[in-house]
C-alpha cells in the first residue's frame, strides 16, 4: 500500500513507439518531413537505468507514490525544513524524487549501486530516442533536495550522501535540442534518423502550455486521475503548502499544487456503486444522477483522501470519508458528494494562492474530467471562479508540438494563443453559494477534527 508505479518499457516507451508508427501511418507523412520531436511525460518519477538507459525496474510515480515518508523525515530532521524550502523552493513531499532515491538506496542497495543514472519518464523517452540523458529545470525542480533554485542545477550542499551527482541528468531548457533520432530508434519509431528531439518536460506543464497559460496569473486546472493545477507568477512562490520550478523558459515562474485522488475516486465509484450499470454508459447515468440532487448532495460530504492527499495539506496518511449519511440518500447524492468533494479540495488549493496573495486570474480547464458538467460547475460555484473550456482538452501532444516547433524556429510564442480557441465557459452559480460556504466550512473541520485518527489507522 502506498506504492504507485509504471513498467517502463511496456508503458513508455511501447506506447511511444504505437504512437509514432500509427501517427506516421495514418497521416501519410514522410517521416523526413518531421522537423523536431517533442516529449512529455507523467511526472515526476523515480527510475534507475543502465548504461544504455534502459530500465532496471518499475518506476516510481509521482506524488501518488508513499513509499519514502520516512526518508522524508529524515531528510527534514538532517537539513531542516525552512533550509530545504529557502534553497530548493519546495519542502519535501511525496512529490520529491529526492526522498525516493534514498529510499532506493536504502531498501535495493544492490540495484541503486547497479543503476548508472536515476531518471525520470522523459527522460527515459529522450534517451531511448537519442542516447542522451538530460531533463529540463521544470523536471528537476523536483528532485529536491538535489536541485537548487538559485543555483539552477545540482548540488549536494544540502545532502551530499544521497546519489552522485554525475549519475542525474545534464540539465537544460526544455526546448534545447538534446540530440538526434538514433538508427535504432528509427527502426522503432518509424522516424528519421537524425530528427532532432528536445529536452520536453512533464506532461502537466505541456499541457498548460496548450490552453494558453502564459501570463502571470493564468492557471490551468487539470481534470485527470488526480488533479493537478499550475499556475504562472510573475516571481518565485515560496510556501511549503505548494511546489515551485522555473517555467520551461529562462526567467519565468510557475507554481503548482494536486489532490492525489480526482478522477480515480469517481473510476472507484463506479467500480463499487454502480456495478449493475452498463460500463460504456455507466458515467453519463451516474452524471444525471447526480445532476437530480441539489447542491450540497443533500447534506452528505465526502473528503476524496483515498491515496493521501498532496497540497496544501501534505498528508500521507488522510483518508477518504464518506460524513453526513441517512436512510434517505441516493446513489446520486453520494456521486454528487463524491465530485463535489474533489470541487471542495480544488478550492481548498485556491484558497491558498489567495492567501499568500498570489490569487488566480484566468482558470483554464483541461483534462477528461472536462466532460463531467456536475463536477466543472460545482468547481466554478465553491470557488467562484468562471473557467474558460479549449477546443481540445487533452492537449500535452499540442503542447509538445508546440515546443519542438518553437525549438526550430517555426513557431513563436506568442503563436500558441492561436492553436486551441476557446469552446465554452463555466459561470459560477451564486444561488447555490450559501450551501456550499457551508458545506466547505465542514468539509474543512471534518479534516482537522479527524486527521490524527486517519494517521492512527495507518
Amino acid at each position: 500500500p502506498g506504492w504507485a508505479e509504471h513498467r517502463p518499457k511496456e508503458d513508455w516507451w511501447g506506447d511511444f513507439c504505437f504512437i509514432a508508427n500509427k501517427m506516421l501511418a495514418e497521416s501519410r507523412i514522410d517521416p523526413k518531413a518531421v522537423k523536431a520531436v517533442g516529449c512529455s511525460a507523467i511526472g515526476p518519477c523515480m527510475l534507475p537505468v543502465d548504461a544504455d538507459g534502459e530500465a532496471m525496474s518499475n518506476a516510481a510515480l509521482y506524488g501518488v507514490d508513499n513509499r519514502a515518508v520516512v526518508e522524508i523525515d529524515e531528510l527534514n530532521a538532517q537539513i531542516g525544513e525552512q533550509k530545504i524550502l529557502d534553497r530548493c523552493g519546495n519542502a519535501l513531499t511525496t512529490q520529491s524524487v529526492g526522498p525516493k532515491i534514498l529510499w532506493l538506496k536504502k531498501n535495493r542497495p544492490e540495484l541503486f549501486d547497479k543503476a548508472a543514472k536515476i531518471v525520470t519518464s522523459t527522460t527515459y523517452l529522450v534517451q531511448k530516442l537519442t542516447g542522451e540523458c538530460v531533463v529540463d529545470h521544470y523536471s528537476a525542480a523536483n528532485f529536491s533536495p538535489l536541485y537548487e533554485i538559485d543555483a539552477k542545477g545540482w548540488s549536494k550542499a544540502l545532502a551530499p550522501d544521497i546519489i552522485e551527482l554525475d549519475r542525474l541528468p545534464k540539465v537544460l531548457w526544455t526546448t534545447d535540442v538534446a540530440g538526434q533520432v538514433t538508427q535504432k530508434a528509427a527502426a522503432e519509431t518509424g522516424l528519421a534518423v537524425g530528427t532532432p528531439v528536445i529536452t520536453g518536460t512533464i506532461d502537466a506543464a505541456s499541457e498548460a502550455l496548450s490552453v494558453g497559460v502564459t501570463r502571470a496569473g493564468d492557471m490551468m486546472v487539470m481534470y485527470g486521475s488526480t488533479i493537478f493545477i499550475i499556475m504562472l507568477s510573475s516571481k518565485r512562490i515560496q510556501d511549503a503548502r505548494l511546489w515551485y520550478a522555473p517555467w520551461l523558459f529562462p526567467n519565468e515562474h510557475a507554481s503548482m499544487s494536486g489532490l492525489a485522488t480526482s478522477g480515480t475516486l469517481t473510476h472507484w465509484f463506479r467500480d463499487q456503486f454502480a456495478k449493475d450499470l452498463p460500463f460504456d454508459s455507466a458515467f453519463a447515468t451516474l452524471t444525471a444522477e447526480a445532476q437530480a440532487s441539489p447542491h450540497g448532495a443533500n447534506g452528505v460530504i465526502m473528503l476524496p483522501h483515498l491515496s493521501g492527499e498532496r497540497t496544501p495539506i501534505h498528508d500521507s496518511h488522510a483518508k477518504g470519508v464518506i460524513f453526513g449519511l441517512n436512510l434517505t440518500h441516493t446513489r446520486g447524492d453520494l456521486y454528487r458528494a463524491a465530485v463535489e468533494g474533489i470541487a471542495f479540495g480544488t478550492n481548498r488549493i485556491i484558497e491558498t494562492y489567495n492567501e499568500i496573495g498570489e490569487p488566480p486570474k484566468t482558470l483554464l480547464a483541461v483534462g477528461g474530467g472536462t466532460k463531467n458538467p456536475v463536477w466543472l460547475q460545482a468547481t466554478s460555484d465553491i470557488s467562484g471562479l468562471p473557467q474558460t473550456v479549449r477546443e481540445r482538452t487533452l492537449g500535452a501532444s499540442y503542447g509538445d508540438a508546440f515546443l519542438a516547433a518553437l525549438a526550430v524556429g517555426a513557431v513563436k510564442k506568442a503563436d500558441i494563443a492561436g492553436w486551441n480557441p476557446s469552446a465554452r465557459e463555466i459561470v459560477p452559480d451564486d444561488a447555490s453559494r450559501a450551501v456550499y460556504d457551508r458545506q466547505y466550512r465542514i468539509f474543512k473541520q471534518i479534516y482537522s477534527r479527524t486527521k490524527d485518527l486517519m494517521s492512527e489507522l495507518s
